[in-house]
């Protein structure tokens, strides 16, 4: 096969990687930079990979392999001489282990200043309380809150801790520490020189989840589901939190919810706070005359309760309805859904343009039609495990021919000669630049950019580069689409640090205010599907027309390199949860899904894998080769998240894995146990600390393999001490055990403000800031941008988000146009400096 890993027309090509990284956050990040052109050496240890799961196969694809003994003193120099003439440098091991090696960050950098390092330790190496744990996906997980805060529904259903087999976690931080070496990759092209950097899996875990811990002083009840409402009765009244299943169901808003078809399938409609959304999914199900009948308010989410029309407890274009409209409108639609299929259901939101889409497991969308034919999965002919359907690109460039085709993994090897003559073939190109420019500068000074997203995925994409320098320029249409939830409340956390600007670009004076920004564009992100781009007239095409060297980032549902059955097709994070079989495990099967508890599961990683694609397209436009179509999806993002499963083969056997609403943890040996004050989280490698485990309990006949008896007996054992005594005896034997916290827990112990002091590179691992001063008029408790820490390069703190329209004015002054211009395009509704009269609606 045609070695496309080093093709000189990919994108990465002639970028050399040295990758240590085991598990999954560390090989993940040199997939990425090798599915993108890079040329890609991971380093395992004499015994082979420390992690013996297929999705390995995945994980290296595309890498030459070597096993290396790094505590002998010749693969010590091999591994030495490889990192001293790469561009890029791998890592996740715990604080402290590369620089007792003798691999450090500061030693190699100084024999290769271009040298770009990238370390992924669970917690940060500042971090006195957390640098030594042993941070499994499980421990890390349990120390931030992952497992005691997984929503309303688990809240509602009495089930705390719930174990998620998602590797949130490692999936986060690999994608931001993908993002963060193209970007200093790319300031490398203007400084002169690399980078040292710090990506702690634990902060990166924290951002993705930032939406399930920011904190809104005084949010009105207006805001409220029915299940926040319902919970808040409970509590009040001393009654029991043990909803089952199905009850659970009537307290959900009915345009955000499953119901079942004809064929028996289960269907996920989610069509609320959008004012399009829930009147066509009505009109399509022959409910919409009925529902107006009945009078159901329609009024402006964006007034303040005070001036809604009277009697009105609600209104269809926001999320929730009242408890009263959700179940008339929900025994309607459960009637509607049972005269077709959930097949002939899917398609028909989807040519109508109203999101919604079947329940699937993970195995049905690895054989679904759409998966293959957008070549989202791929099939790749592995030497051990013959074709294998794995998950294809996390993001792309749109005239990359190659992005398909993928080499897959050699088994570790432990000839040296291949990696000698790679090694010679390195110095013979030559090292990359040396010490360059020593100043602290953002990655993205001077980058411009023009933000046309909503909701969370797009939006994220923007404001994760904001950090770095760039000027983000928001543009959102002078009438709201969205409720004030999903535009303002989320927006708190992805807006910040941009100038907003309300907008008709779909008026011809809209579109003319377009033409005199995008000269000065340098990449513009939209989340739309290509029959979108084209009604609003933003293809890729009209865009370089007016700028050659601008990057379009393209972001939508279920895009991949090639069109498929749903490419157009509207969606949303919780939809592809439903297709891909996020819901399905995580419910504990097809007749109970659910969908994962956190908010923007899937929606911020989409955004982290959309901005490593600018990442990427920035560096092949400053080799000279000009702008290029930069692309993700949430489907792309949705396989990365299940990656540990997330494949088939022939003789693969069940798709087994944990899953349900009672799981507690993988295994014995991997799972939340309750000690006799609370709650912890246990992590024993079986093969490294199996026997310190069993001598520090100092159990007899315990047999290690035997995962029910063994499971039975710990949790009768652990029961009987407090979790500090666990920890405290567990911990000496280096064997992860972590009491479980809560992230806001983790808000209240880790706050900064501006009075304060500020730093996003400080000791702690997670940090939060209180904006005291809020746009909005309340004290907001955001997470601090701080997953991504490099040395050299700049991290600022961005603006807290304005109000909507607030830079209307200035943004159109600055481009030319006169108060009377500007006046008469306000007068037509083209633009506009508010959607409401408050910055969130009262």
């Amino acid at each position: 096969m045609k070695n496309v890993n080093t093709a000189s027309n990919r994108p990465l090509a002639g970028i050399r990687v040295v990758d240590f990284g085991q598990y999954i956050a560390g090989p993940a990040v040199a997939m990425m930079l090798a599915d993108q052109g890079a040329e890609v050496v991971h380093i395992d240890p004499p015994g082979g990979p420390r992690w013996d799961n297929p999705a390995d196969a995945i994980l290296n694809r595309g890498k030459q392999r070597i096993c290396l003994d790094l505590a002998d003193d010749s693969d010590l120099q091999l591994a030495r001489g490889l990192a001293c003439h790469a561009d890029v440098l791998v890592e996740n091991f715990r604080p402290g282990v590369m620089q007792r090696l003798g691999l450090g960050a500061d030693s190699l950098r100084e024999q290769n200043p271009g040298l770009v390092y990238l370390s992924l330790p669970g917690f940060s190496a500042r971090d006195a309380n957390y640098a030594g744990v042993p941070a499994w996906e499980g421990v890390i997980a349990a120390a931030v809150g992952q497992f005691t805060d997984m929503g309303l529904n688990r809240i509602l259903m009495g089930i705390n801790p719930s174990f998620s087999p998602l590797p949130l976690a490692s999936a986060y931080a690999s994608v931001l520490g993908a993002t963060a070496v193209t970007l200093a990759l790319f300031a490398r092209e203007r400084l002169g020189q690399g980078d040292t950097i710090e990506v702690p899996i634990s902060a990166a875990l924290m951002e993705g989840l930032a939406y399930n811990s920011m904190h809104i002083e005084s949010l009105s009840d207006r805001y409220k589901s029915p299940r926040e409402k319902e919970i808040e009765r409970r509590r009040a009244s001393g009654e029991p939190l043990n909803l089952d299943y199905r009850d659970l169901q009537e307290f959900l808003d009915p345009f955000y919810r499953t119901y079942l078809c004809k064929d028996g399938r289960p269907f996920y409609a989610v069509c609320s706070s959008h004012r399009r959304h829930p009147i066509g999914c009505l009109k399509l199900l022959g409910l919409w005359e009925e529902v107006e009948a009945a009078g159901i308010p329609t009024h402006s989410p964006y007034l303040d309760l005070a001036d809604w029309p009277q009697g009105a407890d609600c209104t269809l274009l926001s999320y929730p309805l009242s408890r009263d409209w959700a179940g008339f409108v929900s025994e309607r639609m459960k009637a509607a859904f049972k005269t077709r299929t959930a097949s002939e259901w899917e398609h028909l939101f989807g040519e109508a343009g109203v999101p919604g889409c079947a329940h699937r497991t993970t195995r049905e969308w690895l054989h679904s039609d759409h998966a293959l034919q957008s070549r989202s999965i791929l099939e790749v002919e592995d030497p051990v495990l013959g074709t294998m359907r794995q998950p294809g690109n996390i993001c792309w460039l749109k005239d990359d021919e190659a992005v398909t085709l993928k080499q897959p993994a050699q088994r570790p090897n432990r000839d040296h000669a291949p990696i000698r003559a790679t090694l010679q073939r390195w110095r013979e190109r030559g090292d990359g630049p040396g010490a360059g420019s020593a100043t602290a500068q953002g990655w993205l000074e001077g980058i411009q950019i023009l933000d046309l997203t909503n909701v969370i995925a797009g939006p994220t994409i923007a404001g994760t580069l904001a950090r770095f320098g760039a000027e983000v320029i928001s543009i959102d249409p002078p009438q709201p689409a969205l409720d004030p939830w999903n535009s303002t409340v989320f927006g708190m956390q992805a807006n910040q640090g941009k100038s907003s600007l309300l907008l008709d670009l779909k008026s011809p004076q809209g579109q003319a205010v377009l033409d005199r920004l995008l000269p000065d564009i340098d990449i513009v992100t939209i989340n739309a599907s290509d029959v979108q781009l084209e009604r609003l007239g933003l293809t890729a095409e009209r865009l370089q027309r007016a700028n050659p060297e601008l990057i379009l980032c393209q972001f939508d549902a279920w895009g991949g390199p090639a069109i498929g059955p749903r490419s157009n097709h509207p969606g949303y994070d919780d939809l592809v949860q439903a297709s891909t079989g996020i819901m399905c495990r995580f419910g504990g099967g097809m007749a109970t899904p659910e969908e994962h508890a956190h908010f923007g599961t899937i929606d911020v990683l989409g955004g982290y894998c959309a901005a490593l694609a600018i990442g990427v397209a920035l560096i092949k436009r400053a080799r000279g080769h000009g702008g290029s179509v930069a692309r993700s999806s949430l489907a792309a993002a949705g396989q990365l998240i299940q990656l540990p499963f997330m494949y088939d083969y022939e003789g693969r056997g069940a798709f087994n894995e944990p899953s349900g609403r009672e799981i507690k943890g993988a295994h014995a040996l991997y799972r939340c146990y309750e000690a006799a004050d609370g709650w912890f989280f246990l992590a024993v490698d079986r093969k490294q600390r199996g026997e310190a485990f069993v001598a520090s309990l100092d159990m007899e006949n315990i047999d290690l393999d035997d995962h029910d008896v063994l499971e039975v007996r710990l949790a009768d054992l652990f029961r009987t001490r407090p979790r500090v005594h666990w920890k405290r005896l567990l911990g000496a034997a280096d064997i992860g055990c972590q009491p479980l916290a809560t992230m806001s827990q983790w808000r209240e112990q880790s706050l900064m403000t501006r009075a304060s002091g500020i730093d996003l590179a400080g000791p702690a691992s997670v940090a939060f800031i209180r904006h005291l001063d809020h746009p909005c008029g309340r004290t907001v408790d955001l997470i601090a941008p701080n997953a991504i820490r490099p040395r050299l390069g700049k991290v600022t703190l961005p603006a807290a988000m304005r109000k909507y329209g607030s830079d209307t004015c200035a943004q159109l002054s600055r481009l030319g146009y006169g108060a009377a211009e500007i006046e008469e395009m306000l007068a037509a509704g083209v633009a506009a400096t508010s959607w409401s009269r408050h910055y969130l609606p009262d």
